[in-house]
């Protein structure tokens, strides 16, 4: 039997850390969202999204995953919540459709050249789910300030001779961001 790998200070300051700040982040991520939608069944995948935000960060910064016991549930509930909006409303989630589908194509296509892990793969499915049931706008940017903000720490990360960085903190920090701003351009237009 071998014994267990001693975890790093990094790792040991991340069970530290993380619970102190993980449910602070994700309450006020949600409050963002109804403060942003309402509550409406819209949300509920951004919501999801907020309460798994702060594991998805930590684990994709001190283990590169994204681990499918989080991913995997953001797809059935964006998923459900995409065919419950269908119902509500009596018309396709198309923008969500299209986003998901999207997003998570372009993510795959990246994949299959090694350039994209598979967590984030299907993360991009459920933030573009989540994103397009917020409409159009937040659809759009959602990936357009990922891949911004990626670019920038992809370059940083060359500088600093690091041979990757974890993508997924800069597809949910996209997401983050694209939320706020249309809920900004909600409240002042």
């Amino acid at each position: 039997m071998t014994a267990a790998p001693t975890p790093t200070p990094a790792r040991w300051a991340a069970l530290l850390v993380e619970p102190l700040l993980a449910a602070p982040l994700a309450v006020l991520l949600a409050v963002v969202v109804v403060a942003t939608v309402g509550a409406d069944p819209r949300c509920i995948p951004a919501l999801f999204v907020a309460a798994a935000t702060p594991a998805l960060c930590s684990s994709d910064v001190l283990e590169r995953r994204l681990p499918n016991r989080i991913v995997l549930p953001g797809l059935v509930v964006a998923a459900g919540s995409a065919a419950g909006v269908w119902l509500a409303y009596g018309e396709p989630p198309v923008v969500a459709l299209l986003s998901g589908a999207g997003y998570f194509t372009f993510l795959f296509a990246l994949g299959l050249a090694g350039g994209m892990g598979m967590g984030d793969v299907k993360l991009g499915g459920v933030l573009g789910l989540a994103a397009g049931l917020l409409g159009p706008s937040a659809a759009v940017l959602s990936p357009v300030l990922a891949f911004t903000a990626g670019g920038v720490g992809g370059v940083i990360a060359l500088m600093l001779r690091a041979r990757s960085i974890p993508f997924g903190p800069f597809m949910l920090g996209g997401f983050w961001a694209a939320v706020a701003l249309c809920g900004l351009g909600r409240a002042l237009g």
